[in-house]
């Protein structure tokens, strides 16, 4: 194979990266609006109880995030979520994270291996199922991980990414943070940006 050959080869392989892991949720889906009433839900939760988004809502706001046990932007981001959630559940905002991939087509992702993943890392929060994507699929999500913060009314006020990089050193602005710090001061009409463009890990809807 020659070398132009080869480069091109190359330059495929790696738009095809690109497509599946990193482009913003916007170019495969359109989310919910900000604004919007968050769809009702009722999913079984690790514990094998079920959690709706009415039982599971906190005093100010609640976070909804798509994730998974096996994207490794979801894992890179598992810190994070858990230390937000110990920051911010004190003050009023429950945090909920769903789990929308079909285990047929990632073993990893199977009810089972959920409840091992979050027994590991000490999830402060419900892991909620979503085999069938339906939740997801409501919200308008498309990757893991992709955050839905929700007001004490159940309204929409930010969606998107949860900070600007995968390695928590290189982050130079938090989202997600920002947001729920603004909540939680009853300011969510001053979060800014109310939506950024989620990056991660297609959610592998069931078939």
């Amino acid at each position: 194979m020659n070398r132009s050959r080869s480069l091109a080869v190359l330059v495929s392989a790696l738009t095809v990266v690109l497509v599946t892991h990193v482009l913003p949720a916007a170019a495969r889906a359109e989310a919910l609006a900000v604004g919007t009433q968050a769809p009702a839900f009722e999913l079984k939760n690790i514990d094998d109880k079920v959690v709706s988004l009415a039982s599971g809502k906190g005093e100010k706001g609640t976070l909804v995030v798509f994730t998974c046990n096996h994207c490794p932007f979801a894992i890179a981001y598992e810190d994070r979520i858990i230390k937000l959630a110990k920051e911010f559940q004190s003050q009023g905002v429950n945090f909920i994270a769903i789990n929308p991939n079909d285990p047929t087509i990632k073993p990893e992702d199977s009810f089972d291996l959920m409840k091992k993943r979050a027994a590991d890392k000490s999830f402060p929060f419900p892991y909620l199922v979503n085999e069938d994507g339906s939740v997801a699929k409501a919200y308008g999500a498309a990757r893991t991980p992709e955050t839905f913060l929700l007001d004490s009314e159940g309204k929409i006020v930010y969606h998107g990414r949860i900070d600007d990089n995968t390695e928590e050193p290189k982050v130079t602005v938090q989202d997600l943070k920002n947001a729920l710090t603004k909540l939680v001061a009853g300011e969510a009409a001053a979060i800014d940006p109310k939506t950024t463009a989620a990056f991660g890990c297609t959610i592998k809807f069931k078939k």
